[in-house]
């Protein structure tokens, strides 16, 4: 396909040119009042998420967790009051205590204690509360005898149980007389988790803005220009929230999806805008009255912000394929997000290009700095004219040595990638909160000092009817497992025909001897219904929920990006490019994640501990956010790359100049990104930090190397026939696909301070 295609006429995308400049004013006055409506419908929405979500809801470990929650609400304790009679205010000298402080059995510590015990257990929303001075548990008991536990059940849901927390923690946590009591287990993990997320997200914010607006001042020049992109970022994460408020009436939507919210809020935001504005600011230095200008924008950059906002989406939406609730949050944020951050880049954007019109220009700060450059001659090029010749010539060694920068950069991108083959999947657990957080103490401290942990084996439920010597005989039959402990049965529970063992074993509890002994009390016969839980099995089932979704995922993913690019390119081997390049784009950020959270690497620097895992879902939800952010910086090169091609035919040309118009745009779009990715990842939670930095290294990885180095050797060794389509695919294409192009063929625009590239201006116009 070497024709050079005819550019579309002024009057293909007038209707819509007409539709969003017609009325400025009117348009962004409605966009304030949905903004003001937005803040409204979203306000309050942190509160009403979960931090959970990682778990099956169809797996057979979910359901044996809510039957025993019901039934027997002790045998999976979700609150610990770690009371320690070494620091209360009374404590004195007792038995038990090799320091001197009293010991737990001292008996003034354990008057309190069943005292706490006994308010716990009247406590509205709590059931199944039990403690070392009730049951004397060696494994309720440190080891030096200076502490020990008080264990229950809250009861209901996420939101639920965080209410019932934020109630009557205040009435345990700290000095009782003799004793010092402090929170643990998973809900005020979860609860500790949720909080010290919304403050982190608070803080990035702060941080990602001011930064943000100074990049966007060096890259436009302009603080008009540079205010622009912030503002399409604010009403995306604001209409975001809005969404993601009333998504909570209807589903669970868990609190990390806030950070995606912000990060591509701001990020794709950004993008689209400085593809628009940038273009804009083209077509007004090319002559073009503002109305006018607006529509070619529309024609050319708008075009790539739509179909880089649906590859982005779909890729996102992969996430729904998975049961977990937790990455159909993101599915829902970062859909949302990107589809609002591409609606106010075309409708909201061009009206305000519209009325602004040159003064789009205005207050060029740029021009202190130039003031100041010793030297500087009048009528000197500018910095975006330095910038393109430097980008010219990078890109012409490039293809010059094309085959050398394919194979090198391939090479390194696949070596940075080998940590991957190493990862571990687990569990969250408290240790992805900061070492000074209380209840990761109170973990940390269960951890090191006590022989047992409450709910760390497994647990299973036994349901139908089934005589003492059916249960004695399958109690017998998991004792015979290697290496195991069975406890049970407990069949007193609120009806009969339930009971339930506890099985523990040696090690982690979510290590790999626990899960292969999930598949091992699974396979033992039972004359009655039986079902396995605890962190094991969950872990177990989301592996294996995951497993059987991937496949439909990736597809859609796969086949989606195929089909989009196709319908904007017409070719048939630049889709398979991309996907393919996207892919590789995603090693280094694999790798690094491996090599750094789940062996422990930089964890001194960064300030995390790592637990030797990574958690099962994040990386469906890295691949899918990364894997996306490529396509956007993929559409935005292609797409420029394509329109030079229809206007000269000239394929290396094309390559050339779409590297030199973009590369720079793209670079300051992927930092940019990568400073808000960053901002993410300064959170004090683990995982958010693993998210934040992974994806910014990916962003930066895809700017600096694939699109810089590997696109243009790919496409140089590729030839004329990276444009090739079979004939029913081309007349497809001609009839469904959408073309990119000037309004009418003339002199490539020049922006404002860029000096004019003699090269590029055809014969006729000079």
């Amino acid at each position: 396909m070497s024709e050079v295609k005819k550019p579309p006429s002024p009057g293909e995308s007038g209707r819509w040119t007409r539709i969003v400049t017609a009325r400025p004013r009117l348009s962004l006055l409605l966009a304030l009042v949905v903004t003001a409506l937005a803040v409204l419908a979203g306000s309050g929405v942190a509160d009403r998420m979960g931090s959970g979500g990682w778990e099956d809801p169809d797996a057979r470990s979910t359901y044996a967790s809510k039957v025993l929650e019901r039934e027997f609400p002790g045998s999976q304790p979700n609150l610990l009051l770690l009371v320690d009679a070494g620091t209360g205010a009374g404590a004195g000298v007792g038995a038990g205590s090799a320091s001197g402080a009293a010991g737990v059995d001292d008996p003034a510590v354990a008057a309190e204690a069943e005292r706490l015990t006994a308010q716990l257990a009247s406590e509205q929303g709590v059931a199944g509360v039990g403690s070392y001075w009730r049951t004397h548990l060696p494994a309720l008991r440190s080891e030096d005898g200076r502490q020990a536990l008080i264990a229950a059940r809250v009861l209901g849901d996420e939101k639920t149980r965080a209410a019932v927390l934020e109630r009557i923690a205040p009435r345990y946590r700290g000095e009782h007389g003799p004793v010092r009591v402090s929170l643990g287990g998973p809900v005020a993990v979860q609860r500790e988790v949720t909080t010290t997320i919304q403050e982190d997200l608070l803080r990035a914010e702060v941080i990602a803005l001011p930064v943000t607006l100074v990049l966007l001042i060096i890259v436009f020049g302009s603080a008009v220009a540079a205010l622009l992109p912030l503002g399409v970022g604010i009403v995306a994460i604001l209409g975001t929230n809005a969404v993601l408020r009333g998504l909570t009436e209807f589903t669970d939507v868990s609190v990390f999806a806030q950070n995606l919210t912000t990060a591509l809020g701001l990020g794709l935001a950004i993008d689209y805008a400085l593809f628009i504005v940038r273009r804009f600011r083209e077509e007004l230095a090319a002559g073009r009255d503002p109305v006018a200008a607006v529509g070619a924008t529309l024609r050319t950059a708008g075009r790539t912000v739509l179909f880089s906002a649906l590859t982005v989406a779909v890729s996102l939406s992969a996430m729904l394929f998975f049961p977990m609730y937790f990455l159909r949050s993101f599915a829902y944020a970062g859909v949302a997000v990107v589809l609002l951050a591409a609606a106010a880049a075309l409708i909201l954007l061009p009206a305000a290009l519209v009325l602004l019109g040159e003064r789009v220009n205005s207050l060029d700060l740029r021009r202190l700095w130039r003031r100041g450059r010793a030297g500087a001659a009048a009528g000197a090029p500018g910095a975006d004219a330095e910038a393109g010749r430097g980008w010219a010539r990078a890109t012409a060694l490039v293809m010059r040595r094309a085959p050398v920068f394919a194979i090198a950069t391939t090479a390194g991108l696949l070596l940075l990638g080998l940590p991957f083959l190493g990862v571990k999947f687990g569990t969250v657990d408290d240790r992805q909160l900061p070492k000074t957080a209380s209840s990761h103490l109170v973990q940390q401290q269960i951890r090191d000092g006590f022989p047992g942990s409450p709910g760390a084996g497994l647990t299973v439920l036994a349901e139908g009817a089934a005589g003492p010597a059916d249960l004695a005989d399958y109690r017998d039959r998991l004792a015979a497992l290697p290496g195991v402990r069975v406890d049970g049965p407990v069949s007193s529970g609120a009806r009969p025909g339930y009971a339930y063992f506890s099985v523990v074993t040696e090690g982690e509890a979510v290590g790999q001897r626990a899960q292969d002994l999930v598949g091992q009390v699974r396979g033992v016969d039972a004359p009655f219904d039986t079902s396995v839980t605890g962190q094991a099995a969950v872990l177990v089932d989301a592996q294996k929920a995951i497993a059987q979704k991937l496949p439909a995922a990736l597809a859609l993913v796969v086949l989606a990006t195929l089909l989009l690019v196709f319908l904007l390119t017409g070719s048939v081997l630049i889709p398979v490019q991309a996907v393919l390049l996207n892919a590789l784009s995603l090693t280094a950020m694999f790798g690094a994640v491996v090599w750094v959270f789940q062996d422990g690497n930089l964890s001194g620097l960064l300030s995390f501990t790592s637990t030797g895992d990574i958690e099962t879902t994040l990386p469906v939800l890295m691949f899918c956010i990364a894997f996306g952010l490529s396509m956007d910086y993929g559409v935005f090169l292609i797409s420029r790359i394509k329109e030079e091609y229809e206007r000269t035919g000239d394929h290396e040309g094309a390559v050339r100049t779409g590297l030199v118009r973009t590369g720079g745009l793209i670079t300051a779009a992927a930092v940019i990104l990568a400073v808000v990715m960053v901002a993410i990842g300064s959170s004090r939670v683990t995982n958010t930090k693993m998210l934040g930095l992974g994806i910014a290294l990916a962003v930066l990885m895809d700017a600096l190397v694939v699109r810089s180095l590997l696109v243009p050797a790919v496409m140089k060794l590729t030839g004329k026939a990276t444009w090739w389509a079979p004939g029913p695919l081309r007349r497809l294409h001609e009839r469904f696909g959408l073309s990119e192009g000037e309004s009418a063929p003339g002199p490539l625009p020049q922006v404002p301070g860029e000096a004019p590239d003699p090269d590029r201006i055809p014969a006729g116009s000079r």
